[in-house]
């Protein structure tokens, strides 16, 4: 097996990588919050977001702020895992442990 063989090809991306870094670290993050904090624009994120719903690595909560739809996103229990396994393999391959 190659030495980036044990990486997800879904966290290739530096706009997903930093997603589920966020979401990581958050119990629960908000559409606008995400934009903000990683300073994308709404294309940008969207099409990042679905992406990551499609592997369902994300489970996504919506609902009204008053009149407002408001929707927020979390990591899954699938998502966690392949997260945490990828990290590993990077932290492997800094290491020189393959």
């Amino acid at each position: 097996m190659g030495i980036i063989e044990g990486l997800n090809k879904a966290f290739d991306s530096r706009v997903r990588l930093g997603i589920m870094s966020v979401l990581m670290v958050h119990e629960s993050v908000d559409y606008n919050s995400l934009k903000e904090l990683l300073e994308l624009t709404d294309g940008n994120l969207a099409s990042h977001i679905k992406a990551l719903e499609k592997l369902e690595y994300l489970n996504v909560s919506k609902r009204f702020v008053g009149k407002k739809p408001n929707t927020s996103y979390q990591v899954s229990h699938l998502g966690r895992m392949e997260f945490e396994k990828h990290l590993e393999n990077l932290e492997k391959i800094v290491k020189g442990q393959l």
